[in-house]
């Protein structure tokens, strides 16, 4: 069984310190009748209300209780602005449980009916995979481990996640124009002095949204927020949804002394065939999501390695590939071939293949992405 199969299973997919650690253990996930959600609809029916998504419970994690070296690092006198904002985004870093947190808060049609909030989690660790001083690239690896119907331990899986790219001054993004099209928007240098770019990735490393945003720090605080961003629908919407075309609103990052957190406000917006908001059903709802990196320590994060050390080349090739479509193209859609499968699949096959012991070719490695690629892209 590949492991792509296996994270869906879980019902996923969409993301050296010598201080002193917690000793007490938390669930990774508590038991379904525990979960607990604020604000939501008072007098909506309990089980139309009851959270939508992951299901499955992981065994405990230690939690980290003292300030991480990233957060601890962002603390130092004397940094220049840019290397703050440098530390911060670097502080991301590390091994975390995440919990994923979706509420719609208000409905703008007279027929509104919220939709059920959504939580899950996972074991994920992120990883600087690249930096080049005004480039970070951060990638998210989840490992999985959960309690079968029996009590006993699966796992490890692995899967690949989003991965987020970081630029400094970037004066070029590609944005998320609607209907699975992407349009380079270019600046000036004056626009975007000072300011960070955060592109986002899927887990095969094709795009999803692209903004810029700046950086705020005070004494005990470090937080990113971007300009409002279109995104496409994740796939936690887009495999139960098909009412609206993208999500509008901002996103902020935030540095904890134990992890971090990601927050998002967003609208949920109907498209017309060009692109434009829909004069007539325009915005359908109003989402907030709050996604939760907590520092853990003492779990086995090996498989993540080993799945790595097989597949990092590949991976490299096709963020290489990825770079050059940028590079040579100010626009461009992903669409699926008639009868053909998601995007995604071709490319975890064929790292399922090197995890099995195939040794990777560059040369046929690099002409198996650009062909790929070439079925999807218009």
């Amino acid at each position: 069984m590949k492991p792509v199969r296996r994270i869906l299973v879980l019902g996923l997919f969409l993301f050296g310190d010598t201080q002193a650690l917690a000793q007490d253990t938390t669930p990774a996930e508590p038991p379904a009748e525990g979960r607990r959600y604020t604000f939501s609809w008072t007098y909506s029916d309990n089980d139309e209300m009851s959270p939508r998504g992951g299901t499955t419970r992981g065994p405990a994690v230690v939690l980290r209780e003292s300030p991480t070296a990233g957060w601890l690092s962002l603390q130092e006198h004397g940094l220049s602005r840019f290397e703050r904002d440098r530390r911060a985004i670097l502080a991301m870093a590390g091994e975390f449980r995440t919990t994923f947190d979706f509420l719609e808060t208000v409905g703008f049609t007279a027929d509104f009916i919220p939709d059920a909030p959504y939580q899950s989690w996972a074991t994920e660790r992120v990883d600087v995979i690249e930096d080049a001083g005004s480039r970070i690239v951060l990638q998210h690896v989840i490992v999985m481990q959960y309690i079968d119907e029996s009590g006993a331990v699966q796992g490890p899986f692995v899967q690949k996640h989003w991965r987020q790219e970081w630029v400094y001054e970037d004066r070029s993004i590609h944005a998320y124009a609607g209907h699975d099209r992407w349009t380079e928007t270019r600046f000036e240098a004056r626009e975007v002095a000072g300011r960070w770019s955060q592109a986002v990735f899927q887990v095969d490393d094709s795009p999803r949204y692209e903004a810029l945003g700046d950086w705020d720090h005070r004494s005990n605080y470090s937080a990113w927020t971007s300009d409002e961003t279109w995104r496409p629908l994740p796939r936690r919407e887009s495999s139960v949804r098909d009412d609206y075309h993208v999500l509008v609103g901002t996103n902020r990052h935030t540095i904890t002394p134990t992890g971090w957190v990601q927050e998002e406000d967003n609208l949920k917006v109907v498209l017309d065939v060009d692109g434009a908001v829909d004069p007539k059903f325009g915005v359908l709802a109003r989402e907030l999501g709050v996604n939760r990196y907590e520092a853990i320590v003492d779990f086995d994060f090996s498989a993540r390695d080993v799945y790595w050390n097989l597949t990092a080349a590949f991976w490299s090739d096709v963020r290489s590939e990825w770079a050059r479509i940028y590079s040579t193209m100010e626009r461009f859609e992903l669409r699926t071939p008639p009868g053909g499968p998601p995007i995604f699949e071709p490319f975890f096959d064929y790292a399922a293949e090197l995890e099995s012991g195939r040794e990777y070719d560059p040369v046929a490695g690099a002409r198996f992405i650009r062909e790929t690629l070439e079925q999807y892209l218009d």
